[in-house]
């Protein structure tokens, strides 16, 4: 989900940008020094996955996985996703530089919510069904807020471009029944193999 330049007025970017590298800041703050391998290979993981385009209509859509970025990270999702944006931004040109911190912003913020929201549920679940469950909830819900916050983004920026706010919801519905189920399922998965991933506390 990325907005590209040239569509975001600059208030909108400079807020953007400002509200960014204050959570970036707070998130390398939360940053362990045994996070930074999981942090490493989740925003790999980022990276990959929203290369991958998929044509829906008249436009693409691709997988996010901020939810489960959140759960795992917390606040650390935020420079997780910046860096992966910056990346894609400077190898592929997806998204841009200035748009930058908005695009993190919309993504990296859901991520957070996600860990508020569910992980105190995580910690009180004991089958593998409830873990895919509360996998599939933050895997869905996240998409949504991140194109509910897309879609405010661009609409702010004047009433030219509310259309195509309309339209970056309707692209990415797909996409959030797709994360939900993927999510549940990599969230099972670690609730056998790794659950201290999900439920373990950071500061």
């Amino acid at each position: 989900m990325h907005i590209s330049e040239g569509i975001l007025s600059p208030p909108v970017l400079i807020g953007g940008a400002v509200l960014s590298a204050a959570a970036v800041v707070q998130g390398l703050r939360e940053l362990d020094d045994e996070d930074i391998p999981r942090a490493a290979v989740l925003t790999a993981a980022f990276f990959v996955a929203s290369l991958i385009h998929v044509p829906v209509g008249f436009s693409s859509a691709h997988l996010i996985l901020n939810g489960l970025l959140g759960i795992i990270l917390g606040w650390a999702a935020f420079p997780a996703i910046l860096v992966a944006l910056l990346l894609q931004a400077v190898i592929f040109n997806f998204g841009g530089l200035t748009v930058l911190g908005v695009n993190t912003f919309i993504l990296a913020v859901p991520a957070v919510l996600c860990r508020m929201l569910f992980v105190p549920v995580l910690r009180r679940s004991h089958t593998r069904t409830a873990f895919a469950l509360v996998g599939a909830l933050a895997g869905g819900l996240a998409v949504t807020l991140s194109g509910l916050l897309g879609a405010a983004a661009i609409a702010a920026s004047g009433r030219g471009f509310r259309p195509v706010a309309g339209a970056l919801l309707a692209v990415h519905l797909p996409v959030i029944i797709t994360e939900a189920l993927i999510t549940a399922g990599i969230v099972s998965f670690l609730s056998r193999v790794k659950p201290g991933m999900l439920v373990r506390k950071k500061k």
